[in-house]
């Protein structure tokens, strides 16, 4: 094969690669990023509890099983009333407290700690729940709180999401528009989501409970205690291709 021969190949070659490099530009579509926001509120729809009992004893086992019988009791209890019941801690440890005069810790038993958290749609069934176990010895009622369901959010955060995809739409519309183009189809998209999930009103209601019976005998009013919605935020990433 001669220089002449090789010389015209390896031009032909060059054509080709230029030619299908041209090929692939004109494939391969135009696109536009933008990003797309959405924020609204859901109602919160349940109250909830945590009823917390712990027993200490110098036997592990009389304090794991006097902390099981008092759990038991209050779940029976439970079972009579609306309520979604679930152990949120089951503990046991040994439990000393510091002594100032020999300057040691001395032992004082194996403390035992089960945790339930107990959630109603209506907070008056969470008052009769307090008004039941507030003040009974190793039982401490804590951490009340309200919250929007999985249930009532759900929706909610599915119908925020498409809304936050029209937002970056409109986006890309208004972009494109500005270089004299139209936006296509969605190429691809990612999201992100939060929420303000919870609100504590009472740090420790049990104490709050047990002032109010002493200095007047009286009941807990239901009701009076509000929050403002669960605030649901969702914030997409969207690729549009543009013609």
């Amino acid at each position: 094969m001669n220089n002449k021969t090789i010389g015209i190949i390896a031009c032909a070659l060059c054509v080709l690669v230029l030619g299908w490099g041209a090929v692939n530009r004109l494939a391969e579509p135009r696109t536009i990023s933008v990003g797309g926001e959405c924020l609204t509120s859901a109602p919160k729809d349940r109250t909830a509890i945590t009823i917390r009992v712990s027993v200490t004893d110098k036997s592990a086992a009389k304090s794991m099983k006097t902390a099981s019988s008092k759990v038991a009791a209050i779940n029976e209890y439970l079972k009579t009333l609306d309520v979604k019941v679930q152990t949120s801690e089951f503990n046991s440890y040994e439990k000393s407290e510091w002594n100032p005069t020999t300057h040691k810790s001395d032992f004082v038993g194996i403390e035992t700690t089960i945790a339930l958290d107990v959630s109603a749609s209506n907070i008056d069934t969470i008052e009769k729940v307090l008004t039941e176990f507030a003040g009974q010895p190793d039982v401490f009622v804590t951490n009340l709180r309200m919250f929007t369901s999985s249930e009532t959010l759900k929706p909610i955060l599915e119908s925020c999401l498409g809304t936050a995809v029209e937002n970056a739409r409109e986006r890309a519309d208004a972009l494109a528009a500005g270089a004299g183009r139209r936006v296509g189809k969605l190429l691809a998209v990612s999201y992100g989501s939060g929420s303000s999930y919870s609100v504590s009103p009472a740090a420790n209601f049990r104490m709050a409970k047990a002032e109010m019976v002493m200095d007047s005998g009286a009941s807990y009013a239901g009701g009076a205690i509000t929050g403002k919605d669960t605030e649901v935020s969702v914030n997409v990433s969207a690729i549009f291709e543009i013609r």
